[in-house]
């Protein structure tokens, strides 16, 4: 009977409680009907029911860093995005895509002219180059070409080349006391090229 009474409880709660209000915050390169599509909020679902295990569809989208999913009684859910945002372009394989300061890899890459472009051949650097991207995002990189044999960053005015990241991190300050040279960044130092 105790068992009965609480499913039937339940069953009531479902059309007694339902989701009326949905809203999304934070987005801009998702659209809020894809957000509370990947959210699996929808009009008419049970409020009591809808918990975390619902929302984990927001992890699939590469735009979305984060998510707060909040249930406010008696009818609404409130979710509130936080994207990630493009901080250069990858050509790899003839397409471009965007790429956030974590090494997500983005679909689109519409609108981002300005970022500063990776690119390269061999093993995939795309990373490494992020580092130096963000290492040097006071000397406006306009791109960054990887190889086997090292990197090459290209500035408004000259460029550094470096077989090692680390070597490339350490001495990256010596941009400001050649800011129109080629440099080349070894281990033991740096070589301006007249």
């Amino acid at each position: 009977m105790g068992a009965a009474l609480l499913g039937a409880a339940l069953a009531a709660s479902w059309f007694a409680l339902p989701v009326r209000q949905i809203g999304v915050t934070g987005n801009v390169q998702v659209p809020a009907a894809r957000v509370k599509q990947l959210a699996g909020a929808q009009a008419g679902f049970g409020w009591l029911y809808y918990g975390p295990w619902r929302a984990r569809g927001l992890l699939d989208s590469p735009w979305i860093a984060s998510a707060v999913v909040t249930r406010r009684f008696p009818d609404r859910v409130a979710i509130a995005v936080t994207e990630r945002r493009a901080v250069a372009r990858w050509q790899s394989g003839g397409v471009t895509k965007a790429v956030s300061a974590d090494g997500a890899v983005m679909p689109g890459s519409s609108g981002l002219g300005a970022l500063p472009l990776i690119r390269g051949w061999g093993p995939d650097r795309h990373t490494d180059a992020l580092r130096v991207i963000s290492a040097l995002s006071g000397y406006n990189v306009r791109s960054v070409d990887y190889s086997p044999a090292g990197l090459r960053v290209s500035l408004p005015t000259g460029s550094i080349w470096s077989g090692d990241l680390e070597s490339l991190l350490k001495y990256a300050g010596s941009i400001s006391m050649y800011p129109d040279k080629d440099l080349a960044i070894y281990p033991w130092g740096v070589s301006v090229q007249e």
